[in-house]
């Protein structure tokens, strides 16, 4: 049975963020995950997992200016200091937090440079993170993201994020496999896991249209857990999804799931 997280940008919104820790233990839940922790005081989201014997599991690097629509800066040429400055912060933190796991988001195409310089960017910050990270004993990984939610992404499907890796060619560099992403992009999401899974270090789900939970929509969730299970995959899978009522009501997917 695949080890389930908790998105906490995602799910508990009904409370405030810190208030979301005891949430997520209370709803069975024994890791969690989140877009960013830099708001707040990595010693205060500590304290959170302890009390509620969570483990972290992954979060994203800094990834510029997310309230102006900023996606990612690592693909942007002219922010490359700003973006390793990002990996140091988000070592410090991995630190405090325990996880030994962070996502890249490559950000949206800028504008005014040429394919080659932008993938260039791309790869060399990659390359920069991953032996950083490395030297701290956390792998690296990079997150395709639909274009039809984020107009412009530059990884945006599972070929391109290989190849970008080929060119990275770190042993410390993954794919975070985002199903709901990458059903939009590319579908046939059996076989990409299947022979991409030496590659694949967290997968992420949400169903589609929608991006509710699982069960809502087009995607069989409860064979495509068993078929994780199958491939043997070992990491987490991420619930990064927007429940359509309450987190809590709409939980029964992974009620029934466990109890199969």
């Amino acid at each position: 049975m695949p080890r389930f997280c908790a998105n906490l940008s995602m799910l508990f919104t009904e409370v405030d963020f810190m208030e979301r820790f005891a949430a997520a233990a209370f709803a069975g839940f024994r890791g969690v995950e989140y877009l960013f922790p830099y708001d707040f005081p990595a010693e205060q989201i500590r304290a959170h997992l302890d009390a509620y014997k969570l483990e972290q599991v992954l979060f994203n690097l800094p990834a510029g200016d997310w309230s102006k629509g900023e996606r990612g800066i690592a693909c942007h040429p002219h922010r490359v200091e700003e973006f390793r400055a990002g990996v140091d912060q988000a070592i410090a933190y991995a630190k405090v937090l325990g996880n030994d796991q962070v996502n890249c988001l490559a950000g949206i195409r800028p504008q005014g440079y040429d394919s080659a310089t932008i993938e260039q960017t791309f790869v060399d910050n990659l390359k920069f993170a991953a032996e950083k990270l490395r030297s701290a004993g956390i792998k690296l990984a990079m997150e395709a993201v639909n274009t039809r939610d984020i107009p412009g992404f530059y990884l945006n499907n599972t070929r391109q994020a290989l190849a970008i890796r080929e060119k990275v060619d770190s042993s410390n560099l993954f794919l975070q496999y985002d199903i709901y992403h990458m059903q939009i992009m590319e579908g046939d999401l059996v076989r990409t896991l299947e022979a991409n899974l030496a590659a694949i270090n967290h997968v992420q789900i949400a169903d589609n249209p929608g991006r509710n939970e699982p069960g809502t929509g087009e995607i069989n969730y409860h064979f495509l857990f068993t078929h994780l299970d199958r491939i043997d995959y070992q990491g987490w899978v991420g619930c990064e999804y927007k429940p359509a009522t309450t987190t809590v009501a709409g939980l029964g997917w992974l009620i029934t799931h466990n109890d199969q």
